[in-house]
């Protein structure tokens, strides 16, 4: 299993890059990262090639993973099959890094539903009866058919949770208590008191 800590986004409504915003000492995304390793699982990032160069400056240039250019989609979805082309027979456990507020208890029982039920193709938690698909654990075989629809022009749509209604998913209800830390932050205006 690989830890991707999805960084790629343009942030175009914060106005600067989320993932090297910093959360007291460390930038977001470290935050993300360093949570992610107390599961004792290796790290990668997924970047687009225009922040290579300064997230290399933050990270050690080869946990970096850029998107690849000759897929025709954007968003998170372009950033995980990426990583799936490089690590195909590798889980993927999928964490945005504009939740800072994330506790590591849920990245415990996320990855605990991903070690009882084997036979999902993806875990994720439901929001209010949403799905949360940017901290989820993805299986190899859920992800290459969703690369297979790619290829065959079938998958109508390129969001995360799209993908979710096309393979096996293991979904558990956020209680009340745990729903704040799914909160994702997109503009400026939205980080007072952080």
């Amino acid at each position: 299993m690989l830890a991707v800590i999805l960084c790629g986004g343009k942030s175009t409504r914060m106005g600067s890059d989320k993932g090297l915003l910093k959360l007291h000492a460390n930038t977001w995304a470290r935050t993300a990262a360093d949570k992610m390793e107390q599961l004792n699982v290796q790290v990668v990032l997924s970047v687009n090639a225009a922040q290579f160069k300064d997230y290399a400056e933050v990270f050690d240039a080869t946990q970096l993973i850029i998107d690849d250019a000759g897929l025709d989609i954007h968003g998170p979805l372009a950033g995980v099959l990426s990583i799936h082309e490089k690590y195909p027979a590798e889980d993927l456990f999928v964490f945005a890094c504009d939740m800072p507020l994330m506790d590591i208890s849920i990245l415990e029982q996320l990855f605990e539903n991903y070690q009882k039920h084997l036979t999902a193709d993806a875990f994720a938690f439901t929001n209010e009866g949403a799905p949360e698909p940017l901290c989820a654990i993805y299986k190899a075989t859920g992800l290459a058919h969703i690369l297979e629809l790619y290829r065959k022009s079938l998958l109508t749509k390129h969001s995360m949770k799209f993908m979710l209604e096309h393979i096996n998913t293991q979904l558990t209800p956020l209680t009340t208590e745990q729903q704040k830390y799914f909160r994702n932050f997109n503009a400026h205006a939205e980080l007072n008191g952080l």
